[in-house]
């Protein structure tokens, strides 16, 4: 047992200690952007108008949960409409576009999985803005906007969140990959991908579920188990369609309306798994 322990540990480091360069470099650049770019950003959202759910899509796929948090806290003050926050939330990377390109032999897939994102984020956020916004949304009290949630607070640079991104996310790719290896090495993958539900349309619903919680933990662990081959692509785009990392704990706690939130996360949830579902059924044609 102490044996097995000790080489899964001495492959989980050697898996993913190759990422930190990678991590570390795309931390630095998304910092700089996030820095000097921000408010830039934010003004676009403003002045989006009906291209709102393009331009959240578009931003959202950018690899960190930064501009989903500026989303929920924009639809909080009522300048931006629900079919582009929904649009921003879907499009969401978070870490998970970082981690793949961490492997350099998965790098192709990233596009792949980015557009894919990114369509599927335009089309409900423009479903919602034109079917389902009266049903949706409440009115709000324009231009009330980063209470509370720091987001515009820049003092720290550049240097030291980029590195405190990087040492958090790897933290968490070490301790999943170490986990996920023990539970392969002890219980088999063939055991972990039935519990899965691997190759039925229930794992994307699986997926999603994992994908909503509010912690960019949730991309990691959905990410890597697509790079371990224990879920699909169907699996991983409907987890990470609803995986809006800390965007979702910002939108609970900006926006007062508790109901008019659960129905925003019903919604991304039905897109995810419907996408997901539709993917694998595609794949097994």
């Amino acid at each position: 047992m102490i044996e097995i322990f000790e080489e899964v540990i001495h492959h989980g480091i050697h898996d993913t200690v190759k990422m930190l360069p990678f991590l570390m470099a795309a931390f630095l650049v998304l910092e700089t952007m996030e820095h000097y770019s921000g408010n830039i950003i934010g003004r676009s959202f403003e002045k989006a108008g009906k291209a709102g759910p393009l331009i959240g899509a578009l931003t959202g796929c950018i690899p960190q949960c930064g501009f989903s948090v500026m989303a929920a806290n924009l639809y909080a003050g009522g300048i931006i409409t629900v079919g582009t926050l929904i649009a921003t939330f879907i499009a969401t990377s978070d870490e998970a576009i970082l981690i793949m390109m961490g492997n350099p032999g998965r790098v192709r897939e990233v596009f792949l999985l980015l557009m894919t994102k990114v369509v599927i984020g335009i089309a409900a956020g423009y479903i919602a803005n034109n079917c389902l916004c009266t049903k949706i949304t409440t009115p709000k009290q324009s231009g009330i906007l980063c209470g509370k949630c720091g987001c515009q607070e820049h003092d720290a640079g550049i240097l030291k969140p980029a590195i405190r991104h990087t040492v958090r996310i790897y933290i968490y790719i070490l301790v999943f990959t170490i986990g996920l290896n023990l539970i392969i090495e002890m219980i088999g993958l063939e055991r972990v991908s039935a519990f899965l539900m691997r190759d039925t349309i229930f794992q994307p619903i699986i997926s999603a579920i994992i994908g909503l919680i509010p912690n960019c933990a949730s991309s990691v662990v959905i990410t890597q188990m697509y790079l371990n081959d224990v879920i699909s692509f169907g699996a991983v785009i409907s987890g990470l369609c609803t995986g809006a990392g800390t965007g979702l704990i910002v939108l609970f706690k900006t926006n007062n309306n508790r109901i008019e939130n659960l129905k925003i996360v019903g919604i991304m949830f039905v897109v995810a798994a419907i996408a997901g579902i539709v993917l694998e059924i595609i794949a097994g044609l």
